[in-house]
């Protein structure tokens, strides 16, 4: 990476004056160091008690993520992998037995704890109309994105140095219509990790604007802005424990596997750079063409394999319980052999079902919605459902036609923004407490 370069990102990822890095290395509010912004005129955010970093893992693939989540094994004609190790399993989700692929069951008890599987349709079955799935369909006001518009109502509540979503992999993520680029994590690793960068430095960087606060306050501060540095700032031993974790995690970095990308987007958390990072963990891919879906079932095994992976990432910073995943893809794939020439060698896209899942504190175990027979009977669809048990139901208060919509809103009442701000700015569907905790 080149010296602009480099410098560009350095300043991008740490805020004007580096004022991002000086809060990591010392501990203290990003407010304590950037007393010269200029205020904002809209008013102040509702926060709620305990706003959620997100990470959106989103494709224009058209996974068949869909095809093997509870609520898909509720009809004989529904299809699956043959291999063992995706084999239909008990398992309890929300105080009832339902079945799932294998793999799903392995997760850790306390992240089943807290997903949701909530079916519903993307409306599409173009694998160009990623971006709008990302906006609902055109359910978000101002065409924004669903992942930007909860930045921009966290970052306040946050503090995070950008509002700007931070891209990991090639997705296309814009930002009050500016695409965003993207960060891959070798780039983030080359930025940081240099024996120059500003991570190896941070003790020296705390030491320096710890020293620089005190005698500020000792002459003009205030009661309070004495007791926050002395309750929050870092000890010289934290900022270098701090510093050679950051360093160790971002050296293990090797190119863009889930691994990587789970590595980066913790590390990202951890300096507070955004409120939200967008990445891909393939489940199967665009698979017309999946020999005895043997790459949708490796691909499932390996996803759920690096959910555990990031979460448990996650807490060694101590995010574990500060992070919400939502997996969500541009459509579903079919469920029904008849509507795949009738072989079981890989899936066609679907437009009428899919399923988001969501795992967070703020979520619910539960099941939302279903599957049914379209008419005519070539593939299976999302149903209705009712927000208040998740019960699949047509004649529910979520019809088949909000299905979408009311998975936004869900979403972001889970990482914290206001329902009176998700029903200004997203036009379709309701929020579904059987999915809130």
């Amino acid at each position: 990476m080149d010296i602009a370069r480099r410098k560009l990102l350095l300043s991008g990822l740490f805020g004007t004056g580096w004022v991002g890095l000086r809060a990591l290395a010392t501990g203290l509010p990003i407010s304590l160091f950037a007393q010269s912004r200029v205020a904002r005129a809209d008013p102040a955010p509702a926060c709620a008690a305990k706003p959620q970093y997100l990470v959106l893992l989103t494709s224009g693939s058209g996974d068949p993520l869909n095809a093997n989540v509870p609520g898909c094994y509720v009809d004989p004609g529904i299809y699956h992998p043959a291999q063992p190790t995706m084999a239909p399993t008990a398992m309890q989700i929300g105080g009832q037995s339902v079945t799932a692929a294998l793999p799903w069951t392995t997760l850790p008890a306390n992240l089943l704890a807290r997903t949701s599987f909530i079916h519903h349709a993307t409306y599409t079955n173009s694998h160009g109309d990623a971006a709008k799935v990302n906006r609902l369909m055109g359910a978000v006001q101002r065409q924004e994105m669903l992942a930007s518009l909860i930045a921009k109502n966290l970052a306040p509540c946050l503090k995070t140095i950008q509002a700007q979503p931070v891209v990991l992999n090639n997705n296309l993520i814009t930002y009050n219509g500016s695409v965003m680029p993207i960060l891959s994590p070798p780039n983030l690793q080359a930025a940081l990790a240099a024996p120059t960068g500003p991570l190896a430095q941070l003790q020296t960087i705390r030491d320096t604007h710890v020293d620089q606060l005190n005698a500020l306050f000792k002459q003009t501060g205030n009661v309070a802005q004495k007791q926050i540095l002395d309750s929050y700032a870092l000890s010289q031993g934290e900022a270098r424990s701090l510093s050679q974790q950051l360093l160790n995690d971002l050296s293990s970095i090797k190119g863009t596997t889930r691994a990587d990308t789970n590595i980066a987007t913790a590390v990202l958390f951890k300096m507070n750079v955004s409120p939200v990072a967008v990445a891909t963990y393939s489940f199967g891919g665009d698979n017309h063409n999946d020999t005895a879906l043997t790459n949708e079932a490796t691909e499932t095994i390996n996803s759920l394999t690096a959910i555990a992976d990031l979460f448990t990432r996650l807490g060694t910073y101590g995010l574990q319980d500060s992070v919400t995943v939502a997996i969500q893809n541009v459509f579903g794939r079919t469920l029904s052999i008849q509507n795949h020439s009738g072989t079981a060698d890989g899936r066609n896209h679907n437009a009428n079902h899919h399923c988001s899942v969501l795992i967070g504190a703020g979520i619910k175990s539960s099941v939302i919605g279903g599957t049914a027979l379209q008419t005519g009977g070539r593939d299976y669809r999302a149903t209705g459902f009712d927000s208040a048990t998740g019960k699949p139901n047509d004649a529910g208060d979520v019809p088949y036609e909000n299905t979408l919509g009311s998975v936004g809103k869900t979403l972001g009442i889970a990482c914290g923004v206001a329902q009176a701000e998700l029903d200004k700015q997203i036009t379709l569907g309701k929020v579904i407490p059987a999915a809130l905790a």
